[in-house]
């Protein structure tokens, strides 16, 4: 095992950051995607970005405090399933800043600008091949289905991971509720997306197939892992973690985890997903952990762990095939 001490301000290395100026100049960006192909172009877009606020470090930490400090969930339980994980969970600070939420932008300040996702009165629909059509508001979903907490592995297709307390429910109770059709094979996620709120200062490029959004099997769903979380450590979920729903799939990369759900659609045929419209050879609509199959660009065979302990430092551990889930999920994929 190999310690490598990472900067106070939790940046990825430099040459995995793209130019400040395809940021900010959106002409300049778009002209790389045609000229260069826009899988290349998105290279620190892939699903998962570290972040740090770019403003004075007070401010920010003042700000990132307010982000975290939410009502806690008093009721639920502890499922003994999945609580042990041979690694340490990350520490709370580093985990609200290691997120991305491209809607608000591609900077490394992400997790303050998405404080202007608004989330009061949030519904769900859920709809399509069903039997029980529904429109949840959060509060609904909170009190009809038993929440619990699960510690999972996440593992980022950049290739860096970590371990996360979420809070929550299994999908599958979800799929009990509404009774998918025997015609419906698949289920598209919708995120979260309003331009008028979204559009500003940063990186936002319209031509990007918005809104958000992402797929699994009904077997995948209905799978013991698959999970919406509602909370993490202990409290409501930070916008910048997706609040006030979002997809847990820990055994597929971290852009298979949508934020923000708007829409839970049943649908016969695979859906069209964000990630796999832009670059379907770099982002599979599958999307398991494998560390046999390297991304175009990168080996995956191993990823930097981010652990706490004195201070912050990436560890270089081996990949796991389905993140070291395969028990649970290896039949699904025969």
């Amino acid at each position: 095992m190999t310690l490598i001490r990472v900067p106070e301000s939790w940046e990825i290395s430099e040459n995995q950051i793209t130019p400040p100026r395809l940021y900010y100049n959106r002409r300049s960006f778009i002209k790389t995607l045609v000229g260069a192909g826009i899988g290349a172009s998105l290279l620190p877009l892939a699903g998962c970005q570290s972040g740090t606020s770019g403003i004075g470090k007070s401010a920010s930490e003042t700000a990132l405090e307010k982000s975290i400090n939410l009502p806690k969930i008093e009721s639920f339980t502890k499922n003994p399933d999945f609580l042990k994980v041979d690694r340490p969970i990350a520490d709370e600070k580093v985990a609200a800043q290691y997120n991305n939420f491209y809607e608000f932008g591609g900077t490394k300040k992400i997790w303050l600008d998405a404080q202007k996702l608004p989330t009061e009165n949030w519904k769900v629909e859920v709809a399509g091949l069903v039997k029980n059509p529904r429109t949840y508001d959060i509060d609904t979903l909170k009190q009809k289905f038993p929440l619990e907490e699960r510690i999972y592995r996440f593992r980022c297709v950049e290739a860096w991971s970590m371990v996360l307390p979420w809070l929550g429910f299994p999908m599958k109770a979800l799929l009990e509720d509404v009774e998918p059709t025997p015609k419906a094979k698949f289920v598209r996620f919708t995120s979260f997306y309003d331009p008028e709120i979204t559009k500003g200062p940063g990186f936002h490029i319209g031509s990007l197939p918005w809104p958000y959004t992402e797929g699994l099997r009904i077997e995948e769903m209905a799978n013991d892992l698959a999970f919406f979380a509602v909370g993490i450590y202990g409290h409501d979920l930070p916008k910048q973690h997706g609040a006030p729903l979002r997809m847990v799939t820990p055994w597929k990369y971290g852009f298979k985890g949508a934020k923000s759900i708007v829409k839970i659609e049943f649908v016969e045929n695979q859906p069209a997903t964000y990630w796999n419209t832009i670059d379907s050879n770099e982002y599979a609509f599958e999307a398991n952990v494998n560390p046999d199959v390297p991304h175009p660009r990168w080996s995956q065979a191993t990823e930097k762990f981010i652990s706490s302990g004195p201070g912050i430092s990436w560890e270089i551990k081996e990949t796991l095939p389905y993140n070291g889930y395969g028990e649970y999920v290896g039949d699904l994929y025969t």
